[in-house]
């Protein structure tokens, strides 16, 4: 393939071509892709010829609308002759990377140079069914997001044999990245806590949604410009259906409840009312073996079949890494990771000599997350729900979560903070990409009590206390 490449054909009565030799390793993720990055130009043509197939399926999502993004992409489409966004309006700057299925791009539109985006751009005639099927699944998946720790895609446009994603730009780089920048390339107790709260948001709504992940890992979690995450690449991701269930049980109540007009105190023996709501893709089944291999869990490695526990098992790992710079089963090699993640043999930990403060609930979590019976595993089968109630999550205010101040970390550079100070105190203080496959080796109303008192504990009930006594 030749060094100036024409991602359009060069036939266009509007150019976008630029040079470019930048890249950003988060978005490559196979050997090939990091092939692909050696080429030292790179020359992009859009064809605007094709301005029907061109035109932009704008893709407006309700917590989103005030986004100067979208405010932006309403002006341009106010502007075109038909109402359209059309790959005229957009301005590319510079390559970010490769991915497997495409390569992604910084943007602007024309007139507005404060409104920066990613442009993914897929050459549908260059890649398999299969991958044809991943791009299909993530360009559905995308259009069905509405969370401020996943992506929004603002438009998507079709261009004769290419499909472009115009979807968030993250300035702040990826979370692997940053890791890499720490003192011995672990995380303090209270940032992990805070980046880990913010991913497992995220992966309850993509569950209540139906969608199995797959491909969580440090690289594929990005940071906007404010510090907090977004996840990234869909490609990996499954659907599945998911029956929403909601559960009560009573528990001792508390000495005093938060209500609506302050606190109240709560008589030693009335009793407490709980509701649970859990949306989890509990029936979610594939024989797709996907994903990094540090990363897999042992079903996917049986070939026997796997579900939504696969998410939190990576989950685990993804927190273990996050506190010790390096993954529980990794190896000399893959071979050797992928035995030792398949062994009946649990994870260990180093031995430390001082301990931080929350290390010995966030070890309890990764054990608890870390079974190699899914069936046991933490979160399997409520998800997220009960993974919130573990003591290493102790404080957090999820329903505040966005809100929270991130927290400082080294090398981290990020624009505006945000006012809530985020869980309990605690003292602040190049790697394997890839697609390995192993063959080849959710209510409004919620439950509102009739104190609207909102329990403070570390849970995300909603709950009221009941009338009655319990002798």
């Amino acid at each position: 393939m030749e060094d100036d490449y024409s991602i359009f054909p060069p036939d266009s009565d509007l150019d976008f071509s630029f040079t470019s030799t930048t890249t950003d390793r988060t978005f490559t993720t196979s050997s090939s892709a990091r092939t692909s990055l050696a080429r030292s130009s790179l020359t992009l043509s859009f064809n605007e010829s094709r301005l029907s197939a061109a035109a932009a399926a704008l893709n407006l999502r309700p917590h989103h609308r005030s986004d100067s993004h979208w405010s932006a992409i309403r002006a341009a489409t106010t502007l075109s002759s038909d109402g359209h966004l059309h790959l005229r309006h957009l301005k590319l700057i510079r390559h970010l990377g490769t991915g497997n299925l495409g390569r992604v791009f910084l943007c602007h539109l024309r007139d507005n140079d404060h409104a920066s985006f990613a442009l993914k751009v897929v050459d549908k005639e260059a890649l398999s069914n299969k991958k044809l099927s991943q791009v299909q699944t993530e360009a559905e998946i995308l259009a069905s997001l509405d969370h401020p720790f996943l992506p929004t895609l603002y438009a998507r446009l079709d261009v004769s044999h290419y499909t472009c994603l115009l979807i968030d730009y993250c300035p702040a780089g990826d979370l692997h990245s940053l890791l890499r920048k720490q003192p011995g390339s672990r995380f303090s107790v209270a940032a992990a806590r805070f980046f880990a709260a913010e991913v497992l948001v995220a992966l309850e709504y993509l569950h209540a949604l139906g969608i199995v992940y797959r491909d969580l890992k440090p690289e594929n979690v990005l940071l906007r410009e404010d510090g907090h995450v977004m996840l990234s690449d869909f490609d990996l991701c499954f659907k599945s259906d998911v029956v929403p269930t909601f559960h009560t049980w009573t528990r001792p109540g508390p000495k005093a409840t938060g209500c609506c007009l302050g606190w109240r105190t709560t008589p030693d023996d009335e009793e407490e009312i709980v509701g649970e709501f859990v949306a989890e893709p509990t029936a979610a089944f594939s024989k797709s073996c996907v994903g990094t291999h540090e990363y897999l869990a042992p079903e996917l490695l049986s070939g026997g079949g796997h579900g939504n526990g696969v998410d939190w098992w990576a989950f685990g790992v993804f927190v273990y890494e996050l506190l010790h710079g390096t993954t529980p089963f990794k190896g000399v090699n893959k071979e050797v990771t992928l035995r030792n993640i398949a062994s009946s043999e649990g994870v260990k930990f180093r031995a430390a000599g001082e301990e931080e403060e929350g290390m010995g609930e966030a070890r309890d979590l990764i054990e608890r997350l870390l079974v190699k019976d899914p069936a046991m595993r933490l979160g399997s089968e409520k998800g997220a729900t009960e993974i919130k109630r573990h003591p290493f999550f102790e404080g957090i205010k999820w329903p505040l979560i966005r809100t929270y101040r991130v927290p400082e970390v080294y090398g981290m550079m990020r624009k505006g903070r945000s006012q809530v100070s985020h869980v309990r105190g605690v003292s602040q203080r190049i790697r394997r990409r890839g697609w390995w496959n192993w063959r080849k080796v959710i209510s409004n109303g919620l439950i509102k009590n009739g104190s609207c008192s909102k329990s403070h504990s570390n849970t995300n009930f909603y709950s009221y206390s009941s009338k009655k006594k319990t002798g």
